[in-house]
């Protein structure tokens, strides 16, 4: 069965008219959207999904940033999503992050870092679970599914 993640577009990369580009990229993958929303994240609910740092010093920098302005925030699908997007988002900070990785090409700060994906199968449904109900996951098939995942479906 495929996995799902979620990727977050952080407040930069909408300011900076990225999303599109994105989403795109996630597209063309071969990766399956079944859920989003562009919507501004209130200081709650930005607590909860960084309650992994909360004791870390940089904690309020991340509920501050991830408030700042809207974001779009998705659910996708595929067969190994989750290491296969983190690869295509690339190293935290974006002087550090590879050519032809999202972060790699649109970044070059640390502390704006353009996109946020889910790093555990748990994580992943802990996140999904903060910012959807299940009924706004949608459940279809690519047609070319089977060209992109192959056997592994």
């Amino acid at each position: 069965m495929a996995e799902r993640t979620l990727i977050i577009i952080k407040p930069d990369a909408v300011q900076r008219h990225l999303a599109g580009e994105i989403i795109s990229r996630l597209e063309r993958k071969g990766f399956k959207l079944i859920a989003a929303k562009f919507m501004l994240v209130n200081k709650q609910l930005a607590r909860r999904l960084y309650d992994v740092h909360k004791d870390k010093s940089f904690f309020g920098e991340l509920v501050e940033f991830i408030t700042s302005g809207p974001v779009m925030v998705m659910v996708w699908e595929a067969d190994e999503i989750i290491a296969t997007a983190r690869k295509m988002i690339g190293r935290t900070f974006g002087y550090e992050a590879r050519p032809g990785t999202i972060r790699g090409d649109f970044g070059c700060s640390q502390r704006y870092n353009l996109v946020h994906g889910s790093d555990s199968p748990a994580s992943a449904e802990f996140e999904i679970n903060l910012f959807f109900n299940p009924q706004e996951l949608t459940n279809y098939d690519l047609t070319d599914q089977h060209w992109l995942w192959g056997q592994n479906q």
